[in-house]
């Protein structure tokens, strides 16, 4: 009588219990800037949940104006399909007057976030140097990854993903298709400095509309 008993309570809890494990989980939370540039406004999301610490850093230099003024200075083009394939890189170029000290690296393998088309990714030397400079990808690079099972060390950390592009791809791939000076830049990066940096004249925060 009581097995009977507790199998009708499953038998009536379950379609219930079914459908809460089929409610979709709550999107982590972003945060919206426009880059406002001389070629046309970009739209990003940062992931200030997933990767507190770089996206927290991210913000700071748009509130407090410091990308104002900065520039999109590099294209580095691929050529392996699909195209256009590639990065671009802007920021501060370590103009003292604009960074703020260097940040903890915040590696893809703890954020869950990867190198995607539109993804942000900090610049950096060795893990923990990145300071204002990062790079929107053209096309996913699953390369700049963390992989700790890597032979070289130097790949263990990869790059840190904070944020996607929502709005102006077309304007990543009009910065990354613009002309470049053959004699800009130096060692691997000769010849992947734009001859016209494209300025970020405002950087902003905004609140978009509520799409529920």
């Amino acid at each position: 009588m009581l097995i009977r008993f507790a199998a009708a309570v499953l038998a009536l809890a379950s379609p219930a219990l079914a459908q809460e494990e089929l409610l979709p989980a709550p999107a982590p939370r972003t945060t919206h800037v426009e880059l406002q540039t001389t070629m046309g406004t970009i739209l990003i999301a940062l992931e200030t949940e997933r990767a507190p610490i770089t996206a927290g850093n991210f913000l700071r230099y748009v509130e407090e104006d410091r990308f104002d003024g900065a520039v999109f200075y590099r294209a580095m083009i691929l050529d392996w399909e699909p195209q256009p394939n590639g990065l671009i890189q802007g920021g501060t170029q370590y103009d003292p007057d604009r960074i703020l000290p260097p940040i903890a690296h915040e590696p893809t393998s703890v954020t869950g976030l990867a190198h995607v088309r539109g993804a942000l990714s900090m610049a950096r030397n060795e893990p923990g140097s990145a300071t204002g400079d990062f790079s929107i990808m053209l096309q996913a690079q699953p390369a700049m990854d963390a992989n700790p099972g890597n032979e070289d060390p130097q790949w263990h950390d990869g790059y840190a993903v904070f944020g996607r592009v929502v709005g102006g791809m077309d304007v990543i791939e009009a910065i990354h298709a613009a002309p470049r000076d053959p004699d800009k830049g130096e060692g691997w990066m000769k010849g992947e400095m734009l001859a016209q940096p494209v300025v970020i004249v405002d950087a902003v925060v905004v609140e978009l509309p509520d799409q529920s």
